[in-house]
C-alpha cells in the first residue's frame, strides 16, 4: 500500500512575522541547521516510510522548493482545513497531515502515532500534555485545551484513515476558526457535554469521540509523551527556541 502524507505550507497572509524575522519571503523557507523547514519535514516523512509526499502551497518560491525536493505540489485552499480537503481529494486515504513549520518533527513521532491509532478509528489527532510540553520546552508559549484529564496542546499531526474521514474536514473548519477559544469548540458537543466541560468533568477523549459522533465517524486521540512534538514555529520566539535547541544538541 502506498503511504501518503500531506504537508501544509500555505501562507496565512501577505506578511508572516516569522518569515519577516528570518528574512525570507515565506515561512516554509526559513532555514534551520542549513536547510528549510519544508526540507526537514519532507526528509522526516521519507525516513518514516512515506512513499508519496505532497505539499499544499501557493507561493511561487515555495513551489520551487517543492519541486527541488521531489514532492508533489497541490494548490492550497483558503485555510488549513480547505487545503487538507484538497489534499485528501487528490491523495485519498489513509493520509497523514502535518505542517511545514513542524521544525522539530522526528520520524519516531510519526511512526509511533500511526502505530497507536486504534484500528477502528476513521480519524486521529496527536496531542501532548502541558506537563510534557513544559518539561521539554520550558518557556515556550503554546495554546492549550483544558479538560478534566489535563491541559493538552496539539502536535500538528493528523491521520485520516478512511475515506469517510472527509466529513470531519468541514467540522474542522469550524474548529479552526475557534481554536483560540476552546469553549466554542466544546459548545459544538451539545448542552450536556458543555455543562460537563464547564464543571471540569469532560475528558479530552470524550470530547473528541463526541465530535466524531456528530459527523458519523470514530475519532481518537493519541498522546505523544515527548512535549517537543507540540512545538511549531508560529512566532519569532519559537524560531529562536528551535534554533537554540539545535545549537545545544550539536554542542555549540
Amino acid at each position: 500500500m502506498i503511504r501518503s502524507a500531506l504537508v501544509l505550507a500555505g501562507s496565512r497572509g501577505p506578511r508572516d512575522p516569522v518569515a519577516d524575522y528570518a528574512g525570507v519571503p515565506q515561512k516554509a523557507l526559513v532555514r534551520i541547521a542549513g536547510r528549510t523547514m519544508l526540507a526537514h519535514v519532507t526528509q522526516v516523512l521519507r525516513l518514516a516510510g512515506f512513499d508519496r509526499i505532497a505539499v499544499s502551497a501557493g507561493a511561487a518560491d515555495v513551489a520551487d522548493e517543492v519541486r527541488r525536493l521531489g514532492t508533489q505540489l497541490i494548490a492550497p485552499g483558503p485555510g488549513p482545513s480547505a487545503s487538507t480537503a484538497a489534499g485528501f481529494e487528490a491523495l485519498g486515504a489513509p493520509l497523514l497531515v502535518t505542517t511545514a513549520d513542524h521544525a522539530l518533527l522526528r520520524p519516531e513521532w510519526v511512526s509511533d502515532f500511526i502505530a497507536r491509532v486504534p484500528a477502528t478509528a476513521d480519524v486521529a489527532v496527536l496531542l501532548a500534555r502541558r506537563e510534557s510540553v513544559e518539561a521539554a520546552a520550558p518557556g515556550s508559549k503554546r495554546t492549550y485545551l483544558r479538560f478534566a484529564d489535563g491541559d493538552w496542546s496539539g502536535c500538528n499531526l493528523f491521520y485520516l484513515a478512511h475515506p469517510r474521514a472527509s466529513c470531519v474536514i468541514a467540522l474542522w473548519q469550524r474548529i479552526e476558526r475557534d481554536r483560540k477559544r476552546p469553549w466554542r469548540i466544546v459548545r459544538l458537543l451539545g448542552i450536556r457535554p458543555l455543562f460537563r466541560y464547564l464543571r471540569g468533568t469532560l475528558t479530552l477523549a470524550e470530547a473528541v469521540a463526541r465530535l466524531g459522533e456528530i459527523v458519523g465517524v470514530e475519532a481518537a486521540v493519541v498522546e505523544c509523551p515527548d512535549g517537543l512534538a507540540a512545538v511549531d514555529v508560529d512566532k519569532p520566539a519559537d524560531l529562536d527556541f528551535v534554533r537554540d535547541l539545535g545549537e545545544d544538541a550539536s554542542g555549540a
